[in-house]
């Protein structure tokens, strides 16, 4: 783990340069903050945790003040959108106190707040979301067949998840859906998944799955779809547009001309993103991710309790940033698992 220089040795230096924003070392812009409010969630997704997790004790968790001043140090260091993931975060207790509360921060240094859900809680938050600046919404659905859906997600429900969706959408929420690519389960569902988002209007990310977490990673290098394949599938049938925009994170986006629609492909495998790198991760414990495929970590639950002063917070963020690497090491091509993380995409923060 990153141990964070002496706070001293940062502070005597920082009136004049509080206002400097976070730069990589390699001139990359930090502008974009992942934060996982959770490590709990009401699903067991078979790529992102155990069937039987052992969840952190709540004690090491970060308290949602604590969170608040965490990620309000972020926007006063420049960063421009904050995502809010798990777990699930809509299964907090009081979680929509905390959008409430940096809700404040839009306009005001805060371009986007925004939050990656399973969709099991919408139905009861979708409002209050929309009462609290949110816009925009990621929900995670890699499959439209209830029984595939159940083996995936071992505990889900598919149709309490399109309600949830549908209730964003009734609320004035814009739907983003990411599929999970995985061979032998999702890969027939290719055109159905297109033609239902372009039905209900939702944009459409198709993602690779990632070698995270201790889960039978041999099943991890069946299950890799890499995405050059479906974006070849997807070119059979229709025109792409490539398009210039990003959103902020790592998708890269086409445009289907037949049908208008947007579809994202993030691809850490066959094509990795690294260079236009703008984010990192914090998880629900305050360790601070450079790299979601890098071990290294910086602790900030420590300069957060420390003091209530917010000096030798902001003095580890800095220096964590500048050990930021370059890229990351995901490997599937030699038919191993290389550059596998240990801990549990749930545990980082989706």
């Amino acid at each position: 783990m990153l141990v964070p220089l002496p706070a001293e040795a940062y502070i005597n230096g920082m009136n004049d340069a509080a206002a400097a924003p976070l730069i990589d070392p390699f001139a990359r812009p930090i502008t974009y903050l992942r934060v996982s409010v959770t490590d709990r969630c009401d699903f067991r997704c078979v790529y992102c945790m155990a069937e039987h997790m052992q969840f952190l004790p709540k004690a090491e968790l970060l308290t949602l003040e604590e969170l608040d001043r965490l990620c309000s140090a972020f926007v006063g260091l420049g960063v421009r959108k904050l995502r809010i993931t798990g777990g699930e975060p809509l299964v907090r207790r009081n979680i929509m106190g905390f959008f409430r509360q940096m809700s404040r921060h839009l306009g005001s240094g805060l371009d986007e707040l925004t939050v990656t859900t399973n969709g099991s809680q919408l139905a009861r938050f979708a409002t209050e979301l929309v009462d609290c600046g949110v816009r925009r919404i990621n929900v995670s659905l890699d499959t439209l067949d209830a029984d595939k859906f159940a083996a995936i997600t071992r505990w889900g429900r598919l149709p309490q998840v399109l309600e949830g969706v549908a209730a964003a959408q009734r609320a004035g929420l814009r739907v983003k859906i990411n599929a999970v690519a995985l061979k032998g389960v999702n890969d027939s569902e290719l055109f159905d998944l297109v033609r239902w988002c372009g039905d209900e209007g939702h944009d459409l990310t198709f993602i690779e799955v990632m070698p995270m977490g201790d889960l039978g990673n041999e099943d991890r290098l069946d299950q890799y779809w890499p995405l050059s394949d479906l974006r070849r599938q997807l070119a059979e049938r229709f025109t792409l547009i490539d398009l210039a925009e990003r959103t902020g994170g790592p998708a890269r986006y086409v445009r289907l001309h037949e049908t208008g629609q947007k579809i994202g492909f993030i691809t850490p495998l066959t094509h990795n993103f690294c260079e236009s790198c703008n984010r990192v991760r914090v998880t629900c414990t305050g360790e601070l991710y450079m790299c979601l495929g890098q071990e290294d970590r910086a602790d900030l639950r420590a300069p957060l309790r420390a003091s209530d002063d917010d000096a030798a917070l902001v003095a580890a963020i800095r220096h964590a940033i500048t050990l930021k690497p370059k890229g990351h090491d995901f490997d599937y091509s030699r038919q191993t698992v290389a550059g596998q993380m240990t801990r549990h995409m749930s545990h980082t923060g989706g």
